[in-house]
């Protein structure tokens, strides 16, 4: 087996099957009890897309436009809250990624889930890996989304590029992570789920 083989069937291996959804408390739970305490948290889904090309797979991400009220110029997972009308989490997370890309639900397959993620904004986060077809089309809602681009997959697997630091919130000091790459920071909520699915694959303890 070769090594984009092994490294795509043990991140397969490592995704909570589809017929598996999570539920809360999520992974971070204990890091965040004591500033969120019992406030109901809004359920809301985000696509962690993947892209195959030949020997290269990659993870698609979206900066945020700098006009945003929340999380301005941020890079994150195409996602949102769950709305009424959204038959479950993968819909919602499809539903976004349309909304918020151009690329159309036919071209995404799910693959399976990661674990719920709590956020400092009161959001529980399901996080969908999904499988995107190389030849998609982008158009982005520019209201929303500055850009649309790729990380390839080996060097965010990579944990000598993932880098730990801490900042003062509330009163306290939390740990958070970050990626650095082509001039584009990757941190907050998007890099903690990638930690969590590097934990799942065993290459971070």
């Amino acid at each position: 087996m070769s090594d984009r083989a092994a490294t795509g069937a043990t991140l397969l291996s490592s995704l909570r099957r589809l017929d598996d959804p999570p539920s809360l408390p999520g992974w971070n739970h204990a890091e965040l009890a004591d500033l969120l305490g019992d406030t109901v948290r809004t359920p809301a889904a985000v696509l962690v897309p993947l892209v195959r090309r030949g020997a290269m797979s990659s993870l698609l991400f979206t900066r945020r436009n700098e006009g945003m009220r929340t999380h301005a110029g941020q890079v994150s997972f195409p996602g949102g809250r769950i709305e009424r009308d959204d038959a479950d989490v993968i819909a919602a997370a499809l539903r976004e990624t349309e909304e918020e890309t151009g690329i159309l639900r036919g071209l995404v397959r799910p693959l399976g889930f990661l674990d719920c993620f709590e956020t400092i904004s009161g959001f529980a986060v399901t996080p969908v890996v999904a499988e995107v077809a190389p030849d998609y089309v982008l158009a982005p809602d520019p209201r929303e989304v500055a850009e649309v681009f790729e990380v390839p997959l080996p060097f965010l697997l990579d944990v000598a590029n993932l880098r730990r630091s801490e900042i003062d919130w509330r009163g306290r000091r939390r740990e958070i992570y970050e990626y650095e790459y082509d001039g584009r920071r990757i941190w907050g909520a998007t890099a903690a789920m990638l930690v969590n699915l590097l934990r799942r694959m065993e290459a971070l303890p």
